[in-house]
């Protein structure tokens, strides 16, 4: 499979089973306004705009996100279900030119982790924000706490030197989350751990079916490579089997600043 030939729409539905469990404590933190201005930062397929867009019914969304083919699915999904007050914009949250002062809540669910200069991007996101405007982020938890990486890492090719950074890790620890969001200029910074489950499949086979399919795990592979990292997920995946299922633990941090 390559680029070209991914299925985007089932690559939406597999992000939402390796992030949707978080949603319900993202937006019950969020409390979108009805008539709320909603920034979403890094939103992919657009599943959280969308949602953000039905509880702001009377308000707007901005969904932005650096690749613009997922926008593109981002933008057919919203037209689908019909809905009118959310826009799709491409650009590097670190440094896009947002409208100042306009949002009065930015969220952004995993999207925040891979800022070549964190105090920047968070810095640009405040200063889209209203004086009274709040950030709610989740942003993955310590790495004792999470399977998936390590499944992935086992399989992963290692990054392009000189590429952007790749260390899902880089805002697990709530003491550098309160650093970096205190240096952009929030204050009353929270971080709250929310845990969840993913289910990959029946078996270790399934799971790592699902994991070379998913568009997050590093485009297209030749034959012989992706049959390497079809053995190394399965075997990877084969400790978390369980009559449910390939059941991984899932935490993150829920973030909160004004």
């Amino acid at each position: 499979m390559t680029v070209e030939t991914l299925d985007r729409v089932a690559d939406a539905a597999r992000y939402e089973v390796i992030s949707g469990g978080y949603d319900d404590a993202l937006f019950a933190a969020a409390a979108v306004p009805p008539a709320g201005r909603v920034l979403d930062i890094g939103c992919g397929y657009g599943a959280t705009s969308r949602r953000a867009a039905r509880l702001a019914a009377r308000g707007s969304v901005l969904g932005n996100d650096i690749v613009e083919p997922l926008l593109a699915q981002a933008r057919a999904f919203a037209e689908e279900e019909g809905l009118g007050n959310v826009a799709f914009e491409a650009g590097d949250a670190q440094t896009h030119p947002f409208p100042r002062g306009e949002f009065d809540v930015a969220i952004s669910r995993f999207g925040m982790m891979f800022f070549r200069d964190p105090v920047a991007a968070f810095g640009n996101v405040r200063r889209a924000l209203k004086a009274e405007g709040r950030l709610v982020f989740t942003t993955v938890g310590p790495p004792d706490g999470n399977d998936l990486p390590g499944i992935v890492a086992a399989a992963m090719p290692p990054a392009p030197a000189g590429g952007p950074p790749s260390d899902v890790h880089s805002l697990s620890d709530p003491d550098r989350i309160a650093a970096v969001l205190g240096a952009a200029g929030f204050a009353a910074v929270r971080s709250e751990p929310v845990e969840t489950s993913v289910v990959l499949g029946p078996d270790a086979e399934a799971a790592a079916s699902f994991l070379l399919a998913w568009g997050a795990f590093g485009g297209a592979l030749d034959e012989a490579a992706a049959g390497r990292a079809r053995a190394a997920l399965t075997d990877a995946a084969r400790p978390f089997e369980t009559p449910g299922g390939v059941r991984l633990r899932g935490t993150a941090w829920l973030v909160t600043a004004v």
